[in-house]
C-alpha cells in the first residue's frame, strides 16, 4: 500500500527525472511507462541516434521522452561552468571540467544542481560509487546533514507494527560503522525520508541490544549519545534510544522496559547502530515476514539522487522514479523536516 501510494501522489505532480543511461533496455522500457502512467517526465541521456536505435529494437517507444546530447547539448558551456567553479578550489581545471561535462553521469547532476532537472535515477550499469561521486561533488549534502545513507520502506503483511504495517529501516545500504555523531545525522535524515515518502509522523527507535541502560558497551554509549546528539540539534523530531527491538516495536514490551518514553512500543522509524545490522535486519525481516522492501532510497543529499540495483527491472526503475519525484517536490527545504 505504501508503494501504490507513493505513485499516486508522483502522478500528482510529475517530475523532471534525468536517466544518464539512456540507452539501456530497461530504462527505456521505463521512461515509457513512466510516461503512459504519468508518474514523471523522464529526461534520457547519451547518444540520440543510439538511444533511439535501442528503442527500436525494443519496440519502445519515446512519445514524451526528453532525450538530450551532452556533448552537444546548449546547456554543456553553462553546466561546465557551474562544475569549474564548483570544483575549481579541489584543483579542478576548466578544460578538465569541459571535458566531464560531456559525461552523462555528470551532465545529469549538474542538470539536477542547476534547476534543469528535479532528480537523477542512475546505476541500472553503474556502480553506486558512479552514482555518488558526481552527486557528491556536484550537489552535495543538504544543509545540517554530514553524509549521504541510504533507507528501506518495509511493508508487512500484518499491520501490527509501525505505521499500520510500515517501517523504515536505516541505514542498510551505506555507512559501514557509523559514529554517534552520523548516526544523528541517518536519523535526522531517514525522519525526512518517512515524511515526504509516507507522509507520517516519524517517531524514531535508535536500536541497541539494551533498553534505557539495561546493557553496557561502546555500542550502547554510541547509541545513546547519537540520541542526545538528535534532541539538541532537532528537537522537534520524537526520537528515544537506546531501545531494543521489541521494546521499540511492541507496544506492552515497550511500557514495561521504558514507560516513559513517547517512542517505545510505536516506533516507525528504526534506526540501526550499523550497517552490519541494518543489512541483516532488513533481510530477516524481508524473507521471515514476507515483507516487501522498497529502496535502498539515497538520502542526506542536497537534492536527490537515487542508486539502482544493477539487477533492477524496469518496474524497479519506474517505481525509483516516483520515490525521486516526491523527494524532489521538498527538495528546496534546507533542513530536514521535522515533527
Amino acid at each position: 500500500m505504501a508503494l501504490a501510494d507513493i505513485l499516486n501522489r508522483a502522478k500528482a505532480h510529475p517530475q523532471r527525472i534525468v536517466f544518464p543511461e539512456g540507452d539501456e533496455p530497461r530504462t527505456l522500457q521505463a521512461a515509457q511507462e513512466l510516461v503512459a502512467q504519468g508518474i514523471a517526465q523522464p529526461i534520457l541521456l547519451g547518444n540520440a541516434e543510439g538511444i533511439r536505435t535501442a528503442a527500436r529494437a525494443k519496440d519502445v517507444s519515446l512519445y514524451g521522452v526528453t532525450v538530450v546530447e551532452p556533448g552537444t547539448s546548449p546547456l554543456r558551456e553553462k553546466l561546465a561552468n557551474n562544475l569549474f567553479h564548483r570544483r575549481e578550489k579541489k584543483g579542478m581545471t576548466k578544460e578538465q571540467a569541459w571535458e566531464l561535462s560531456k559525461d552523462p553521469m555528470y551532465f545529469g547532476v549538474l542538470m539536477v544542481d542547476a534547476g534543469h532537472a528535479d532528480g537523477e535515477v542512475s546505476g541500472a550499469v553503474h556502480s553506486t560509487a558512479d552514482t555518488l561521486r558526481p552527486a557528491l561533488q556536484v550537489i552535495g549534502c543538504a544543509k545540517g546533514i554530514r553524509l549521504v545513507s541510504s533507507a528501506m520502506v518495509m511493508e508487512l503483511s500484518s499491520p501490527e507494527y509501525g505505521e499500520g504495517g510500515t517501517l523504515v529501516f536505516a541505514d542498510c545500504g551505506l555507512v559501514v560503522d557509523p559514529s554517534a555523531e552520523d548516526l544523528a545525522s541517518i536519523a535526522a535524515s531517514t525522519a525526512d525520508t518517512a515524511r515526504r515518502l509516507l507522509d507520517i509522523t516519524p517517531k524514531i527507535a535508535m536500536l541497541s541490544f539494551s533498553t534505557k541502560g539495561s546493557g553496557k558497551g561502546p555500542v550502547v554509549d554510541k547509541v545513546e549519545r547519537a540520541t542526545c546528539l538528535i534532541t539538541e540539534q532537532w528537537p522537534d523530531l520524537r526520537v528515544d534510544g537506546s531501545l531494543q527491538a521489541d521494546a521499540a516495536l511492541v507496544p506492552w514490551v515497550g511500557k514495561k522496559k521504558a514507560p516513559d518514553s513517547q517512542v517505545a512500543g510505536q516506533a516507525n522509524v528504526l534506526i540501526f547502530p550499523d550497517l552490519q545490522s541494518g543489512n541483516i535486519g532488513y533481510k530477516l525481516v524481508e524473507r521471515l515476514a514476507n515483507a516487501q522492501a522498497i529502496g535502498p532510497i539515497l538520502q542526506g543529499l542536497a537534492k536527490p539522487v537515487n542508486d539502482l540495483s544493477r539487477g533492477c527491472s524496469a518496474g524497479d526503475i519506474v517505481n525509483v522514479a516516483a520515490i525521486t519525484s516526491l523527494q524532489a517536490l521538498a527538495s528546496d527545504r534546507e533542513t530536514p523536516i521535522a515533527g
